[in-house]
């Protein structure tokens, strides 16, 4: 056999595999938590982009949360304004919220919106903030909290955590057969603008949404065992356990939680996924391996 059968086997093989996942997911919603090394590496960004076009043409529903912290960083140490974090958040003054704003919603979500669109998809970018989506309050961090005493609250500005997500915009975009990308920004009672942690609005997004499943792409292959080898497929039970023994720790812990209260919610199954790889999201949906960690219940 030469070497073009040998490739039209392959293909045909690939095909073959990817054809009862495509049935699987044909007309469900997949969310995609998109950031990290993948928003930054251009050969990266086009294999998303193109990724995304091709689910949605064989009748899956992609839904797209980004982040941007780097990009936030970088336009505000332009600016002479140093970043400040606490407990791995970004410490979110008006000033900031007013950066965050223009970086997430303006400038990375058209960037990705126009990206999709470059690959013949027909993508709109929002934030949390259009049709009143994600209505958000303040997040107060307590530090030095026990059973007895509150400890001390720390008020770190424009950060805040989701009270409720309104899917009707989605619902719309759906119905005109766009991709919807969503800037991780909602609005409180207060009418004040809060910066959200875009792995939290994509776990809360999909539960909303009734998800089949949500991607988490990150900088790593995934949640790493002891000895640094990745756990390919793990149960809320394997998950529990990893975090009281320590296995999981420091910036996975959010990803993980953010994991577990999506399938608390009702998704079928979470990956935790290298973004590093490219055509990572279609190897999660359309083949038997995977690349990364499924969480499930």
């Amino acid at each position: 056999m030469d070497t073009l059968e040998n490739a039209s086997l392959d293909a045909a093989t690939v095909l073959a595999e990817a054809l009862p996942y495509i049935q699987r997911y044909h007309g469900k919603t997949i969310v995609i938590k998109y950031g990290g090394h993948a928003m930054a590496d251009e050969a990266l960004k086009r294999s998303f982009a193109s990724d995304v076009v091709l689910m949605k043409l064989v009748g899956m529903n992609p839904v797209i949360v980004h982040g941007g912290g780097p990009q936030i960083g970088q336009l505000l140490e332009r600016m002479g304004k140093k970043s400040e974090f606490v407990e791995g958040l970004r410490v979110t003054d008006r000033e900031t919220m007013d950066v965050v704003e223009m970086v997430l919603g303006g400038l990375v979500n058209k960037e990705i919106v126009a990206l999709i669109n470059s690959q013949g998809g027909r993508a709109v970018g929002l934030s949390g903030k259009d049709g009143g989506m994600i209505r958000a309050r303040q997040l107060l961090l307590h530090q030095g909290e026990t059973d007895t005493d509150p400890g001390e609250t720390i008020d770190i500005g424009h950060v805040g955590e989701i009270q409720s997500i309104n899917p009707e915009v989605v619902d719309v975009l759906y119905q005109g057969d766009f991709i919807p990308v969503i800037a991780p920004i909602g609005v409180g009672e207060d009418g004040n603008t809060y910066n959200i942690n875009a792995d939290t609005v994509a776990g809360r997004l999909a539960a909303t949404l009734g998800a089949e499943k949500l991607i988490l792409l990150t900088d790593t292959p995934g949640v790493l065992d002891a000895a640094g080898q990745l756990l390919t497929g793990l149960s809320r039970q394997d998950v529990e356990g990893l975090i009281k023994d320590e296995v999981i720790v420091g910036g996975m812990l959010p990803k993980v939680r953010c994991a577990l209260d999506a399938v608390s919610g009702g998704v079928a199954g979470v990956t935790i996924s290298d973004g590093r790889i490219p055509h990572s999201i279609l190897l999660e949906t359309l083949t038997d391996g995977g690349v990364g960690t499924l969480i499930h219940s």
